[in-house]
């Protein structure tokens, strides 16, 4: 992989690049507008909470990937489709798992401007989500009955 290769966005490139640094401006948030974290009880635990199973989600998605995982929206050549376990539930649990410990680290440290960055993340995840399911309808020739049967994002919603 050489410099034109990746500056061409053949695989995606620029939305990791993007993406990587939506998740640091979420991480780094609570230390610009100067909060820390919360001493609320039900905030705390709503918090961590979502943090945890955010985590949790986004990691199960990645191994039940396995040699298919990639930062990168376009498929890897040799992907195989994997519509079980989480992705039973979710077309795009890592998205969805990434946003929900988003939107636990803002309520853990109560910072409006984490919360921001949040929404902006999810729409960003969102198109991202877009453009790699033009990719996997055209790798994937069950993909339109998969999207036809589970949401996007959030179970029964979206």
């Amino acid at each position: 992989m050489n410099i034109q290769d990746w500056m061409r966005n053949n695989r995606g490139e620029w939305y990791v690049l993007a993406q990587a640094a939506l998740m640091l401006l979420v991480a780094l948030a609570p230390r610009f507008d100067g909060t820390s974290p919360s001493r609320n009880g039900p905030a705390l635990a709503a918090g961590i909470v979502l943090c945890v199973v955010g985590l949790a989600f986004a990691m199960l998605a990645s191994l039940q990937l396995g040699r298919s995982l990639s930062p990168y929206p376009r498929p890897k050549e040799r992907a195989r489709l994997v519509e079980t376990g989480v992705f039973s539930v979710v077309r795009h649990p890592i998205y969805a798992g990434l946003s929900l410990l988003a939107l636990g680290w803002s309520t853990l440290w109560l910072s409006l401007l984490a919360l921001v960055a949040t929404v902006v993340l999810f729409i960003f995840l969102d198109a991202k989500a877009r453009r790699e399911e033009r990719w996997l309808m055209e790798k994937f020739d069950g993909y339109a009955r998969y999207r036809t049967r589970v949401r996007k994002f959030i179970p029964f919603v979206y």
